[in-house]
């Protein structure tokens, strides 16, 4: 299969190529700059010169794949539905997955699916029309599925290192919100390109929530990870207003109590994750 991935030479990017790769698909990839379009190289895909907003280059890329995977991060929402849509008229009857996020939900009641209700931070609240409007697309010829990733780590593990980790190391201790009870949904950034690849067969208009199923406190990811950073288990609890402050609006999402189930990607595609122990990665990284 002639796949078209967007935001290739990221985190999730690189890992959901070697997969494709792996699995005998060949990869065309967005490529920003001539780094992206080097590192792109390196893995084993051909890279397309353009950003999200080169919509004429997302449409005529995917014309010439059999199924495109939207990874990259749009600077809006008006610019992620403008690229999605530009994509999908290319794709047309092709699969297109695209990518949401769990934090969408908001706090759930004990542990979730798909099906949960939405109630999301102002920071991911643009997610919702974009969202609607490409699983539209299924009533029509088309073939959607979006991936709503829980909280990734593994390999760089982004997020938690820039807001959690690396702080945490200037500081002497690593912290955690409020009391630290709240639940994280998280999966390791190979399971999830397993997710991403599997979900090149599932059926039109379906979801995903892509977790791990195991959904550790907040406090205790902070331990783990101040034993791996030689911080001899030291944690410290912010404040929402203290961690608002350093680390902006993104704290009220790390201060979500979330529980997810992977059991209708097991289900419909067979995807069983196969790291499941997180506290464990984040004793030794």
């Amino acid at each position: 299969m002639k796949v078209f991935v967007t935001g290739g030479s990221g985190y999730i990017g690189r890992a959901v190529i070697r997969v494709l790769l792996r699995q005998g698909h060949t990869v065309r990839a967005l490529a920003r700059s001539e780094r992206a379009a080097l590192a792109l190289q390196v893995l084993g895909a051909e890279p397309v010169r353009g950003s999200l907003t080169d919509l004429s280059v997302l449409n005529a890329t995917a014309a010439r794949a059999d199924a495109v995977i939207h990874l990259a991060q749009a600077e809006t929402g008006e610019e992620d539905l403008a690229a999605a849509t530009a994509m999908q008229d290319g794709v047309g009857a092709g699969t297109y997955v695209h990518t949401g996020g769990t934090w969408v939900y908001g706090d759930t009641d004990g542990v979730a699916d798909e099906d949960a209700p939405w109630n999301p931070p102002a920071l991911v609240a643009w997610r919702h029309p974009v969202e609607d409007a490409v699983l539209a697309r299924a009533a029509h010829g088309g073939r959607p599925v979006v991936i709503r990733p829980g909280l990734l780590y593994g390999g760089e593990n982004r997020l938690i290192d820039a807001f959690f980790t690396q702080p945490g190391k200037q500081a002497g201790a690593i912290a955690y919100i409020g009391d630290g009870t709240q639940h994280w949904a998280l999966v390791h950034v190979d399971d999830l390109a397993e997710l991403y690849t599997a979900a090149l067969r599932a059926r039109a208009g379906a979801v995903y929530v892509g977790v791990g199923g195991v959904n550790p406190t907040a406090k205790e990811v902070a331990e783990a990870l101040s034993l791996g950073t030689g911080l001899a288990g030291k944690t410290v609890s912010l404040t929402i207003d203290q961690a608002r402050e350093q680390m902006g609006p993104v704290a009220d999402a790390f201060a979500l109590d979330q529980q997810f189930t992977p059991a209708r990607a097991r289900a419909d595609l067979g995807w069983v994750p196969a790291h499941t122990d997180p506290l464990s990665v984040f004793a030794l990284e």
